[in-house]
């Protein structure tokens, strides 16, 4: 009899410290505060200051939500990261679309023309040498990138009087043709050439 009440405390025990590890730690901030937190981060960083970005936190509930859009796939990372070290605790939400900045043609100089030929080479592409030649390259790159059907990063896109080549690999067929869909659909684009090769 003893025995069996010694394990029934001891099993009483376990439970209860079972049940105290899966409580929920108290974050010791107002939804405001982390709110506020987390918002004088974004305001301390060049990019995210500038981008449009909305913080939700529910402390009793545990959870934040960080909304809105940015310009980079490296800026939204950033924004998630100083978020979940500002409160660790909390289970966050990333609702961040990433909508890349695009110049108009009538804006897009030949400073930013070179920029975009040197992105291009150290890439592995070629642009030719007319400010549309550019300025096609930098929309395509960045629609690649941002479209969740295209690995952007593993596709040569090399533009030469308005025609554009697209090489390299690719995983599936439906890449390929989004590849060749979103550079036919560019503004200026007089034909494309779709050499990707699928993979799996």
């Amino acid at each position: 009899m003893r025995l069996l009440m010694l394990a029934t405390l001891g099993g009483f025990a376990v439970f209860t410290g079972c049940s105290e590890t899966t409580k929920p730690v108290d974050v010791g901030m107002t939804d405001t505060q982390v709110e506020d937190g987390i918002k004088s981060r974004y305001a301390a960083d060049a990019d995210l200051a500038r981008a449009d970005l909305k913080v939700d936190a529910d402390v009793s509930d545990h959870k934040l939500t960080v909304s809105g859009s940015v310009t980079t796939e490296a800026a939204r990372v950033r924004a998630v990261d100083m978020a979940k070290a500002f409160e660790p605790s909390l289970l966050l939400t990333d609702k961040i679309d990433v909508k890349p900045l695009e110049i108009p043609r009538a804006e897009y100089t030949e400073d930013l023309a070179r920029e975009a030929r040197e992105r291009a080479k150290t890439a592995g592409n070629s642009v030719g040498d007319s400010l549309d030649d550019a300025w096609i390259h930098t929309k395509i790159t960045t629609k690649l990138l941002t479209d969740k059907d295209t690995p952007g990063r593993h596709i040569n896109v090399d533009v030469d009087k308005n025609v554009v080549t697209l090489r390299g690999n690719v995983e599936t067929a439906l890449a390929k043709d989004e590849a060749e869909r979103i550079a036919k659909e560019t503004e200026g684009v007089k034909r494309v050439k779709n050499l990707l090769i699928v993979t799996p």
